[in-house]
Order: structure tokens, then sequence, then C-alpha cells
């Protein structure tokens, strides 16, 4: 028998956002205002509002314009990151993001997804982990719940389902190795 969904019992009233209402609000407008947009281009502005909002952030890190950063206080980027254009980190779960990585424009890091299996939808949320050099490319996904190991690379329009293997490149949807990174 087929199982239909019914939004209409949706709760996902057992997860913790790890801040209270008035916290996310602020952060909301800041986000908005500061990250989010194209007006604030000022990288060390950006870098000391996370780290007021909660996330560890290593040295060397640049953001660009136009990035959307779900809660902060889930994130963990490491030291002389890039972050792209219009990159969308959806973190409702831990985002650790190692040393020497590359978010191209437009990639997306999202640690939730819904249970299609149930009737009611259920939200479910894990950890993405990015060690060391990991190059995500441009309009990328990286679903939840996977590490992308040393100096991975996931290509540009990709779609990361499972974990990625180190010092390997990955293309298509779902995205497959196809050579070694380093190969001579």
């Amino acid at each position: 028998m087929m199982t239909q969904t019914e939004l209409s019992q949706y709760n996902n009233a057992w997860y913790n956002p790890g801040a209270g209402m008035l916290k996310r609000l602020a952060w909301y407008y800041v986000n908005t205002i500061f990250f989010n947009s194209s007006l604030f281009p000022v990288n060390l502005l950006k870098i000391s509002l996370l780290k007021l909002f909660g996330a560890k952030v290593g040295q060397g890190v640049v953001i660009k314009p136009s990035v959307n950063i779900k809660y902060p206080w889930f994130l963990q980027i490491g030291d002389h990151t890039w972050i792209g254009e219009g990159v969308w980190i959806d973190n409702l779960d831990w985002v650790k993001i190692g040393n020497n990585c590359c978010l191209s424009q437009g990639a997306m890091l999202l640690t939730g997804n819904h249970n299609y299996k149930v009737a009611t939808f259920d939200l479910m949320v894990s950890t993405i982990i990015l060690e060391d050099g990991v190059w995500i490319g441009a309009k990328s996904i990286v679903c939840p719940n996977l590490t992308c190991y040393s100096h991975a690379v996931l290509q540009a329009g990709s779609v990361a389902t499972q974990n990625l293997t180190a010092n390997k490149i990955y293309a298509g949807n779902p995205a497959q190795m196809i050579k070694d990174r380093f190969a001579a």
C-alpha cells in the first residue's frame, strides 16, 4: 500500500535549532544584511559577525558576497578556506569545513532533508564534513550525512549523495568517481 504525504501532521518539535528565538531572529537580520547581500563585501566584518554568533572560523578565510548561512553556531571553518558568491550553507546540524577548502559559486551544503517514506514527511538532519583541501565546484550540492575526505573534488553541477574518497574527482548526479585528482 502506498503512503500518501500528509503535511498537516508534520511535526519537527524534536528538533533543537541550538539557539533561542531572539538569537535566531537576530542572526536572520545579520545574515540578510551582511552575508546574503552584495552590499557588504568587507570580509573582516563577516568573520567577526560569524564568531559573535558562535561560529569557529580560522585565519585567512574569504567569504564572498551573497552567501547564506542558516545557523553560524553549527559552523566550523578552517584556515585559508574560500566561500564563493551565492554559496548556501543550510546547516541545521554541524558543517565542519577544513583548511584550504574551496566552495565555488552557488554550491549548497544541505544538512537537512525530509523522509519521503512516511506520511508526516519527518525532518532528518545530519552533519557534513569537508576535510582539508576539498573543492566543491560551482552549483554543486553536498547532501546530509557525508564526508568529503582530504582533497576530494566535486565537479561543477554535481550532487554528492555518498562520501567522497580522498584525492579523487567526482562528477554527475549522483556523483561518481571519475579519476584521481593528482594523477601524473
